[in-house]
């Protein structure tokens, strides 16, 4: 009998996470999905992936918090093995200018999406090592989703840009504290994806690529990016931790 792999989804009931969530079910991967609204708000999402196949477990939690953050980790304890963590959980900008943004704009950003990624890494990080000392035969690998804001200045979204910066730094150096077990850390850097997170802002967007922003005349969709994910959970882009894959339709491919 082949041996149950959980993959856990931070922000996994919508938009990019959700896309994710769906490749991994597909993919006979359990999933645990993690956010912060309550069950019941999001019970019709967890109804259609389970009519769909799979085995789906939703957690609350804000990984911006500590409790938060010990709540989504004792809930992976009770399930014994986690295999596949999926950092995807975020908070777009306050979009204001990067002279104008106070503390508090600065912090909800960087609280959620850089050190609520960072703590719940560490201490997913520390169960997926105690796994594979305790089974040889344990597989995980860690998956960090960024964006092309990481590397592209947006000086009306400088605490995202930094805090996704920061994001790309923590790849790296879990990828080389990880290699230490045989445990591969990897990061996606999408571009312009379809989701509401970019709603306010889809026409302008869909102005831009018309006139050539990206090669490929199209937004990226959340199911990309789970094909993706699903590639590197399991195990099919070998002896390459620490990359970065950036599905962004040829966006920052120079042209003259």
């Amino acid at each position: 009998m082949k041996e149950e792999k959980f993959a856990l989804v931070t922000g996994g009931s919508r938009g990019i996470g959700l896309g994710i969530t769906e490749k991994l079910l597909q993919n006979n991967y359990s999933v645990v999905i993690n956010g912060v609204r309550s069950e019941s708000e999001v019970d019709d999402q967890l109804g259609k992936l389970r009519r769909n196949g799979g085995k789906i477990l939703y957690c609350q939690g804000d990984i911006g918090t500590t409790e938060g953050r010990n709540k989504i980790v004792s809930f992976i304890k009770e399930l014994g093995a986690i295999n596949v963590l999926v950092n995807n959980a975020g908070v777009a900008s306050s979009r204001k200018d990067i002279l104008e943004i106070n503390e508090e704009d600065f912090d909800r950003v960087l609280g959620i999406n850089l050190k609520g990624t960072f703590f719940l890494s560490q201490a997913i990080a520390k169960l997926m090592v105690k796994n594979k000392r305790e089974n040889k035969n344990y597989e995980g690998c860690i998956v960090n989703v960024s964006s092309i804001s990481s590397v592209v200045a947006s000086v009306n979204r400088a605490e995202y840009c930094i805090s996704k910066t920061g994001v790309s730094m923590l790849t790296k150096l879990l990828a080389i504290k990880m290699a230490e077990v045989d445990i591969p850390v990897y990061e996606i850097q999408p571009g312009v994806i379809e989701t509401d997170m970019i709603e306010r802002v889809k026409e302008k967007y869909e102005q831009l690529i018309e006139e050539g922003l990206t090669l490929q005349k199209r937004m990226g969709t959340p199911e990309d990016i789970g094909k993706i994910v699903v590639v590197l959970a399991n195990g099919d882009l070998p002896y390459s931790t620490g990359q970065v894959l950036t599905p962004d339709g040829g966006l920052m491919v120079w042209r003259f």
